[in-house]
């Protein structure tokens, strides 16, 4: 009978971990290098924006609940 000779491990082509995360943090630093942030005229605005949106949708959200609270309130007095 003839044995097969085992083949060497192969050696992996991927750098070590340390060399990974350096590499993922230099990148890291170019995307944000790309970021323009707005100013702070432009994040009042959109501040101002999402209070009113709050604001208008919990009136909506409220009126609503009142109306099928009243609505609820018929029909359980109807049946009664």
């Amino acid at each position: 009978m003839q044995k097969k000779a085992s083949k060497p491990a192969k050696k992996s082509n991927k750098p070590n971990a340390f060399k990974r995360l350096v590499k993922y943090l230099v990148a890291c630093k170019g995307e944000l290098k790309k970021i323009t942030w707005p100013s702070p005229k432009q994040t009042t605005k959109n501040f101002g924006i999402v209070i009113a949106v709050i604001v208008i949708m919990g009136i909506f959200l409220f009126a609503l609940d009142q109306g099928l609270y009243a609505l609820l309130g018929l029909v359980m007095d109807t049946s009664a």
